[in-house]
């Protein structure tokens, strides 16, 4: 194993007063070819955007990522169709015999009408609720407006668009504007620097019809609207779309050697369930992204 500190003896190890000084050699991260996540590290930590409460992103072994509750929970007080654990960085949707269990932030979070409200689980949404009410007051976080409510005004674009790219619908984290790279830098931070580039080619707002198919061919119900506001990049590139996918800036998808910090924010849409981030009607937007009426 090689040593990270200097030995003493070395000529320049001592301080100003006397003392020796501690090196350490600085070691580079890398990702593993074998890693089931370009992440270097798991438990992303994060907030929820519903409540602003701590949670932690785990990677699930093919599936999408799961937000969990930072700590655990005795085993016994948490149902068994409740239960998970972490086994080698990735969660797993069961108990894996021990006294301590996780339990997913949907269970408990405040906002979400079909959480657990009794035992513990009960115990810890309501004090969540209380910490979701301190950083209210604080200002430390703002909870989002609700598109149901009818005094709310509808802002001049979706505050979680609808992207179509790679012949799939993904419903955005935020704003355009507001998705920021995931990349890590040299200086072991996040890329500040967002995935929207003025300078690279545009995508389009435009209307398309709203329906969708099962996986096995079968369209969905139809919906009482026949199209919503997409903000299509099918027309682009195949690497500039790919960039998009990858929640990278135009600097880092040139570098596809440097490892992600965060996890990529895209969820795939679902007329069903993101009903209320559907908007019918064509946003206002720049010059650069003139809005284009699509063919049904």
């Amino acid at each position: 194993m090689r040593t990270t500190s200097t030995p003493p003896e070395k000529a320049g190890a001592r301080a100003w007063d006397g003392s020796f000084k501690n090196y350490r050699t600085p070691r580079s991260l890398r990702v593993a070819p074998d890693s089931p996540t370009r992440l270097l590290r798991a438990a992303q930590p994060g907030r929820c955007s519903a409540c602003g409460n701590r949670i932690e992103w785990y990677c699930r072994p093919g599936e999408r990522t799961v937000p969990l509750h930072p700590r655990e929970l005795p085993a016994k007080a948490v149902p068994v169709g409740q239960r998970w654990h972490v086994s080698s960085g990735l969660a797993h949707p069961s108990g894996d015999g021990s006294p301590w269990c996780r339990v997913r932030h949907h269970a408990i979070c405040p906002v979400t009408t079909d959480a657990t409200t009794s035992g513990l689980l009960g115990t810890l949404r309501r004090a969540l609720a209380v910490n979701s009410r301190r950083l209210t007051d604080t200002g430390t976080f703002t909870p989002p407006p609700d598109p149901t409510h009818p005094d709310t005004p509808s802002p001049a674009a979706p505050v979680r668009p609808v992207v179509h790219l790679l012949y799939t619908r993904y419903l955005a984290p935020g704003p355009l504007e507001q998705i920021t790279c995931v990349a890590l830098t040299r200086a072991r931070h996040r890329c500040p620097h967002p995935v929207l580039d003025p300078d690279a080619l545009p995508g389009t707002w435009t209307l398309i019809p709203l329906t969708s198919h099962h996986h096995d061919g079968s369209q969905l119900p139809p919906t009482t609207e026949e199209s919503m506001a997409v903000y299509d990049l099918t027309h682009l590139p195949y690497a500039e779309q790919f960039r998009w996918r990858a929640q990278r800036c135009t600097t880092h998808a040139d570098t596809p050697a440097a490892a992600d910090i965060a996890l990529t924010a895209w969820e795939p849409f679902n007329p069903q369930t993101h009903r209320q981030h559907i908007q019918h009607q064509l946003p206002d937007t720049p010059s650069s992204h003139r809005p284009r009426q699509a063919t049904p």
